[in-house]
């Protein structure tokens, strides 16, 4: 529990699942950008694999143990061999507490854990593999994760006028005002956008449109039959051409084709 209460600044949710017993019913999908960054390790299946584009055959793979970074645009994932998998959701700022490093270097691609971590990701892998309980991964990771806390965190926490602006930002994306925001923490644009990116990984105005967009598919998801003109309104889009254009560069497919495949995961889009 220790553990747990020191990570709650830098770790929104730590995770543990089995292998589905079920074969996939998809063997790609569009990952959708979320906001956060994402620690997954996958203990009994082939590494993650993630495709340049609809064509790529080849794909690129990645060790048992990767890091995604905060995203702007969808991503292409191999589905078609699932696997027991723990991990965690990070928080802005947990790029730099956890793994000494900006968030903004590992923004809108992955990467191996051990290129952050050396050669403590292999030992946790290890000791994951072993034990096949998901309360005990859970706390292995939580474990890991503290230690992370205390060596690499250096004294650094989130810079607080960032915190504030971050605050601001996930309150209320459509009202992302980048001037305001930097004059309320006494720096220019350039610097502040700099140290937002530092913590959230995107700079305030990208990062806000990424806010915006999850709160349209919590709103999708809770809406069988969209009155598309007036979500867009609600979720802060001038109108509805607007949002269908973003949520073509987020998602890859118009909110029409999103909701009639029905994800069963708003973040998770099946492909055929």
């Amino acid at each position: 529990m220790h553990e747990a209460a020191a990570l709650r600044p830098w770790v929104a949710q730590v995770w543990a699942c089995a292998r589905p017993d079920a074969p996939p019913a998809h063997a790609r999908e569009h990952s959708l950008p979320s906001g956060a960054m994402h620690l997954s390790i996958r203990l009994d299946g082939p590494p993650l694999r993630i495709y340049a584009s609809a064509d790529d055959r080849q794909g690129r793979g990645y060790s048992a143990a990767t890091v995604g970074g905060v995203r702007a645009g969808y991503c292409i994932k191999d589905t078609a061999h699932p696997a027991a998998s723990v991990g965690a959701v990070l928080r802005p700022g947990a790029a730099l507490a956890l793994f000494g490093v900006s968030a903004a270097e590992l923004a809108d691609g992955h990467v191996d854990l051990d290129q952050l971590c050396g050669q403590e990701a292999g030992r946790l892998y290890e000791r994951l593999a072993a034990d096949a309980d998901p309360a005990h991964r859970r706390a292995l990771l939580l474990a890991f994760l503290g230690a992370r806390l205390r060596r690499a965190r250096g004294g650094r926490g989130l810079d607080p006028q960032i915190a504030q602006a971050l605050a601001r930002v996930q309150r209320a994306p459509a009202e992302t005002d980048v001037a305001a925001l930097a004059d309320a923490c006494g720096r220019s644009p350039r610097h502040f956008i700099a140290g937002f990116r530092d913590a959230a990984g995107l700079a305030p105005k990208r990062y806000a449109r990424v806010l915006r967009f999850q709160r349209l598919l919590a709103a999708l998801a809770a809406t069988p039959r969209p009155a598309w003109a007036q979500l867009a309104l609600d979720a802060g889009y001038f109108d509805q051409s607007h949002l269908i254009r973003e949520f073509r560069e987020f998602a890859g497919v118009s909110p029409r084709e999103y909701a009639a495949r029905a994800p069963g995961s708003p973040n998770h889009l099946p492909l055929a």
